[in-house]
């Protein structure tokens, strides 16, 4: 059985689509506020809910029930970032939630979509991270 750790922890995934489709999705993610890894996880999962008829971890997947038809953040239709939606996804999976589980739930991709970005923002030489100073900074352009 996987502890806790094991269940948060990140890896790498590596997989290969034409030029084309990824340009695609890249425009696509842009769009939706998305990093790719975190718009490529929200289409598998929404994929695998299609395989199984719904029942796929919808815990894992706090994305909302929207992300089936093309709207992977799962957009409410109120401010735009979808999160009744998320969290109504979220509920329907467990009886109660504490705070602290519902926060985890929600926010758990954060640090993934934060990496993610920095990684972006270093390669294009925006950002820079300075050991020595303890931290990223903005490099002068």
């Amino acid at each position: 059985m996987a502890s806790e750790g094991d269940e948060t922890e990140r890896t790498v995934v590596k997989t290969y689509v034409p030029r084309y489709q990824k340009e695609i999705w890249t425009d696509q993610a842009d769009e939706l506020g998305m990093s790719q890894s975190e718009f490529v996880r929200t289409m598998v999962q929404a994929g695998r809910r299609g395989f199984d008829g719904g029942g796929a971890s919808e815990r894992s997947d706090p994305q909302g029930p929207n992300a089936e038809d093309g709207d992977p953040a799962g957009s409410d239709g109120g401010d735009g970032d979808g999160l009744d939606d998320r969290v109504l996804s979220v509920l329907d999976g467990e009886e109660y939630l504490d705070w602290e589980s519902l926060v985890e739930s929600l926010t758990g991709d954060i640090e993934s979509r934060l990496e993610d970005a920095l990684q972006q923002l270093q390669s294009r030489d925006e950002v820079r991270y300075s050991g020595r100073h303890g931290g990223y900074t903005r490099v002068d352009g």
